[in-house]
């Protein structure tokens, strides 16, 4: 894959799909910004693992769901490297629970932390790459935006969310050569999933076509690939990664 950006800021990287992410656009040769919350140890610990396998990276930590921390985080970003290339969303958060059952402060907090996050990463990093007239957004989405699922009525709102805005920004964004798309994981081998029964991992491997769960690194793949140049005609699109699951 080709490159013409030189960094990006991977929202929520200090583990799971947002670590498989930097990890992989690092091999790439990209400078990766490790944006992380709350687990400042794991990040410390993914920028000395990616540095010593020969790759750039930098520990940058604020709660992506702050518009001042995010804008702040960008100046930063651009004031030490000349530009912000690429971002990829990814942040979040579940609090799984029936509709019946869930509080509106319950829902509000998984939609503040998904698919607020999300708006405020596009609309600053738009800023920053319409004065370069260059870059690519991912935004990290779910199957469940696409299917709902029972039980997780705030999450999938959520992330139906990010599908619709990652459209709109796409749209918004054309005309300053900033391109956005998203991603629609399935089920992905996470600490989540490996908690699971064998019993259980066999009933949802029945379910997928390809009878397994999705690796982080898959995933990452298919992220850089929508930041490269090998997409760049690619813009407001939604990939799926499930499996087969969803079609």
């Amino acid at each position: 894959m080709k490159f013409s950006g030189k960094n990006a800021l991977i929202t929520g990287a200090s583990r799971g799909i947002g670590k498989a992410i930097a990890q992989t656009l690092a091999r790439r040769g990209l400078k990766v910004w490790i944006n992380y919350k709350s687990g400042a140890k794991a990040a410390d610990e993914l920028k000395e693992a990616i540095e010593s396998s020969g790759g750039k990276a930098a520990v940058i930590g604020f709660d992506a769901t702050d518009d001042a921390a995010f804008a702040d985080a960008i100046k930063t970003i651009v004031d030490c490297d000349g530009a912000l290339s690429y971002l990829v969303n990814n942040a979040g958060v579940t609090n799984d629970k029936l509709a019946i059952r869930m509080k509106t402060e319950e829902f509000s907090q998984v939609i503040d932390a998904n698919l607020k996050s999300c708006f405020i990463g596009c609309r600053e990093a738009l800023k920053a790459m319409s004065k370069a007239r260059f870059g690519a957004v991912v935004n990290i989405a779910s199957i469940v935006g696409e299917t709902g699922n029972a039980g997780q009525v705030n999450y999938a709102a959520s992330k139906g969310g990010v599908i619709a805005l990652t459209k709109s920004f796409a749209k918004e964004g054309a005309i300053r050569n900033a391109r956005f798309n998203a991603v629609t994981p399935g089920f992905i081998a996470t600490d989540m999933t490996s908690a699971l029964t064998q019993e259980i991992k066999e009933s949802y491997f029945k379910a997928i076509p390809l009878g397994r769960f999705g690796e982080g690194a898959e995933v990452a793949e298919a992220v850089a690939f929508l930041l490269s140049d090998n997409a760049s005609y690619i813009t407001g699109e939604t990939l799926k990664i499930n499996g087969g699951l969803y079609m």
